[in-house]
């Protein structure tokens, strides 16, 4: 195991760095400073964010210079999902009680626009044609974990695993097995898998569960969570497309997503049938 471990809480979530060699404060105090720019900028959860400044009025925005990595990622996701993967199903899941306050109070729905309507992207500037609730939970956390990782390969970090609850990237050649949840049971896994050079992301419905039924995994065309799907693991190169695609996985069949992506998969249907694809070499129990 890596000789050193920098634990903390940051946007809403438990993150894990686990390194060979000691952070200097330097490099530390840039994992703090990036992650706080990021939640400054996409957090639908805090006032002072862009993102809610997107709320109040359409216009464009200036948002980091890497931004555009993200929203072509997410236009890739929305087309090949045919528009159920969106940054706007924002307003939805507050409408559902998935709110910056976390009232969990439900409010009656209404469908919510397209990309084309709304949206327009080009370099770091967000044109926003009428003022709306982006949400980037689809894979957000995973394009963070990227930039994290981004940071220690630059400082000359070799040896590294990144865990932020879930949304998993590792480098070196040390072992790095990660347990694989039950879907229905908190603290219990089915399964492991030994993850080395690559990222792995999991989403399941008994992640963030309110009122009657009620989770984050949103169907915009249904106006009501996804309830086919319970559970999905995803292995890419990338953290950011192991979890868009771990969220895309609720909605569309993986032949479909393969066409754009690459990546290996196991997912869980509520009846408990599995599907996977050859290569994910995980062991279920």
């Amino acid at each position: 195991m890596p000789k050193h471990s920098m634990q903390f809480e940051a946007i809403g979530t438990y993150w894990s760095i686990e390194t060979e060699s000691l952070l200097s404060n330097e490099l530390k105090d840039k994992i703090h400073d990036r992650i706080e720019t990021f939640d400054k900028t996409y957090s639908r959860f805090r006032n002072d964010s862009l993102v809610a400044k997107i709320t109040q009025s359409a216009g464009i925005y200036t948002f980091p210079s890497d931004a555009n990595e993200l929203f072509a990622f997410y236009k890739k996701l929305y087309d090949a999902t045919d528009g159920k993967v969106t940054p706007l199903i924002g307003g939805m899941l507050e409408k559902a009680g998935y709110d910056a306050t976390y009232s969990f109070i439900q409010k009656p729905q209404e469908g919510i626009l397209s990309w084309e309507e709304v949206l327009d992207f080009s370099g770091n500037l967000l044109k926003v044609n009428t003022p709306v609730t982006l949400d980037i939970g689809a894979a957000g956390k995973g394009y963070l974990v990227d930039s994290i990782c981004q940071l220690l390969d630059e400082s000359g970090v070799n040896e590294y695993a990144v865990d932020a609850s879930g949304d998993i990237r590792h480098k070196g050649v040390l072992e790095n097995k990660v347990g694989l949840e039950h879907p229905y049971e908190e603290g219990k896994v089915i399964g492991v898998i030994d993850i080395q050079n690559k990222s792995l992301c999991a989403s399941a419905i008994n992640r963030r569960q309110w009122g009657n039924g009620q989770h984050h995994i949103f169907d915009p065309d249904l106006m009501a969570p996804t309830d086919d799907v319970v559970a999905t693991w995803v292995i890419a190169d990338s953290t950011m497309i192991a979890d868009g695609i771990a969220t895309a996985l609720f909605f569309t069949e993986p032949a479909k997503l393969r066409k754009e992506f690459g990546y290996e998969f196991l997912r869980i249907r509520k009846d408990g049938a599995i599907d996977y694809s050859p290569a994910f070499e995980g062991k279920l129990f």
